[in-house]
């Protein structure tokens, strides 16, 4: 960990950037001219009629590639979203389709499909953050306002997607590391249950954490390329490609979702971190334009008996971080090397003695009285073994609990905002990195849930009134330093849809007839054309 060790990084990272430079530098000239009227026609077609367009020989492939390569350069210069640039080698491909030595399973499927995997985007350093910035990319911003971040893990696929550079994408997901980048940056994700989706051969930061999995999800421009996207996988057997995946196969919930009285329930605060005037107007269209078409929809309340929203987010973060975060740290060669805000918070926290940190959750606890933070804190140290086990054990004691709920509830999805706020600015982890409630906690449940854009944040309408209240804890006070209705005006804001387990199809179905609502009342988000 000396100066040697991280001069040779900067290099290492110096050279990255010039071969991404140098492979944009060298496409065909074709790539850097304007779009042509065919290119946006392209750009803007979906890709179900795509692929039909190239099966039936009407489109060739290589001019889809010369479309979305140029959309690709001009949403780089726009957003810094790239990493890798394959377009070159992706040209041989649309000539003699023809695989690496290798693929994994999720890569080898996409090609066997069709696909063309042509470009990689950016992520955070540790893939454990809102944002995405890393010493060797920089960092990404949000497509819609300069100085935010377009999420993360998944920000740079986000940024790409919501330019018109893609219209699909593969991301993770362990914290809502596909939904808030499509929260955050004006797009559509859908977090998969543990099993539905390929994820072996895949790099991760936290190999062997499995108490709250990392998953490969879909993100796609619009819902219906996301439900198109997901069907062609599954529809792939994708459990031939992967041992991973279970053996289930897509199934048509439609006539049996149209044919039933939909029960919809809203998690309007977790109690937690209060949701912004902005995510909050979002969740109201949404309830509103339900209500419009007499859809029922009834409040939730996740306190006195039933499950505790605070518990399920402990329970997660200290699965998630049992190791005291020594695997993230594995990975820095140099004790010079930046990291994300958040994380260098928490690392740090964790190389606090215990003494110390069992006397500061006194004093926020008993002295400040702020119960929010103090059970996060709580016993924030390396785990055991035997402890690792009980985590586990709390863990499936807990999605009984809500497994209880929901039936009880007769619920058929949750609605909730994907987080209280819109995006962060640049750096905005450092306040916000425990606000992440309303998305981890479906990851300990292992929930199907998506997210689709609903409106933008109005500076006029989203201001904070002094009216408003914030939760009384210091996860909100903190995450609401970064909230300016002024700044982040023009930022995209959605809404997330929640179901059970292994219920993919019902969660495409939610978000479809979500979109489908707030059309017939003229209030759904308008998606930019090429």
């Amino acid at each position: 960990m000396t100066l040697i060790t991280y001069l040779a990084h900067c290099r290492t990272c110096q050279n990255k950037q010039t071969a991404r430079d140098a492979a944009i530098a060298n496409l065909l000239p074709v790539y850097h001219s304007p779009l042509e009227q065919y290119d946006c026609e392209i750009l803007n077609t979906p890709v179900e009629d795509a692929a039909r367009f190239v099966r039936k020989g009407e489109w060739k492939p290589v001019d889809i590639l010369r479309a979305y390569g140029k959309q690709v350069i001009k949403a780089h210069k726009q957003t810094n979203c790239l990493t890798e640039v394959m377009i070159s080698d992706v040209e041989k491909w649309t000539a003699v389709w023809d695989s690496a030595q290798y693929d994994a399973p999720i890569v080898q499927l996409l090609k066997d499909a069709g696909a063309m995997p042509f470009v990689k985007t950016n992520v955070p350093v540790t893939l454990m953050s809102f944002e995405s910035a890393n010493d060797v990319w920089g960092a990404t911003e949000n497509p819609h306002v300069k100085g935010y971040s377009p999420g993360g893990s998944s920000g740079g696929e986000a940024a790409l997607i919501a330019l018109g550079g893609s219209r699909i994408g593969v991301g993770t997901d362990v914290a809502g590391s596909v939904r808030v980048p499509a929260h955050y940056s004006g797009i559509c994700a859908i977090r998969c249950s543990v099993g539905r989706f390929p994820r072996s051969g895949n790099a991760t930061s936290m190999a062997g954490q499995e108490g709250v999995m990392a998953v490969y999800s879909p993100m796609a421009k619009t819902v219906e390329d996301l439900g198109f996207f997901l069907k062609t996988v599954i529809d792939m057997r994708p459990w031939t490609y992967d041992h991973h995946v279970i053996p289930l196969p897509w199934r048509d919930v439609r006539d049996e979702m149209e044919n039933k009285t939909v029960r919809w329930g809203i998690l309007r605060d977790d109690g937690i971190v209060t949701p912004s005037p902005a995510c909050n107007r979002a969740l109201d269209n949404v309830i509103m334009a339900l209500k419009s078409q007499a859809h029922e929809v009834v409040e939730l309340c996740t306190s006195n008996n039933n499950p505790s929203v605070l518990e399920s987010l402990c329970a997660a973060s200290r699965l998630l971080n049992s190791d005291g975060g020594a695997t993230l740290s594995s990975h820095f060669q140099s004790f010079f090397e930046s990291n994300d805000p958040g994380m260098r918070l928490m690392l740090r926290y964790f190389s606090l003695p215990r003494w110390f940190k069992f006397l500061h959750w006194a004093f926020v606890k008993y002295l400040k009285r702020d119960q929010v933070w103090a059970a996060l804190i709580k016993d924030w140290n390396p785990t055991s073994s035997a402890d690792q086990w009980k985590l586990v054990s709390r863990r499936e004691d807990i999605r009984a609990e809500w497994h209880k709920f929901w039936n009880e509830s007769e619920l058929d999805f949750i609605i909730s905002v994907p987080n209280a706020l819109p995006a962060v600015p640049h750096g905005g982890m450092k306040n916000g990195f425990v606000n992440c409630s309303y998305t981890l906690i479906w990851n300990l449940m292992d929930y199907a849930a998506g997210v689709l854009p609903v409106t933008k944040v109005d500076k006029e309408k989203d201001a904070l009134t002094p009216q408003f209240r914030i939760n009384n804890n210091a996860v909100a006070r903190s995450a609401y330093k970064d909230y300016d209705a002024n700044k982040m005006h023009g930022l995209p804001v959605g809404v997330q849809i929640v179901a059970r387990r292994f219920e993919e199809e019902k969660v495409i179905w939610g978000l479809e007839k979500v979109k489908s609502v707030l059309e017939d009342v003229g209030d759904y988000y308008v998606v930019v054309e090429c």
